[in-house]
């Protein structure tokens, strides 16, 4: 591959490498995934977990859509 990078999985699901934490506990989502998934500097992101799944990095608008999913996109203002 390229660069010694390895991009696994080519469906769906995809790894796009490691990251380590610094010592501030920061990490560098490397740029092919930044890329892929629209990531800019600055952009704030949500993180969730658990002990069995472990952390999922998304952009928080994935949680407002899944809401929409759940809830229905009912508008309040048509009351439909």
């Amino acid at each position: 591959m390229p660069g010694g990078k390895h991009m696994l999985g080519m469906g769906k699901n995809r790894v796009f490498g490691t990251a380590k934490v610094g010592d501030r506990g920061q990490i560098v989502i490397p740029q092919e995934a930044r890329r892929f998934f629209g990531i800019s500097p600055g952009d704030t992101l949500l993180i969730l977990g658990n002990e069995k799944s472990g952390l999922v990095v998304t952009k928080p608008e994935v949680l407002h859509d899944l809401a929409d999913k759940i809830l229905g996109e009912k508008d309040e203002t048509d009351g439909t």
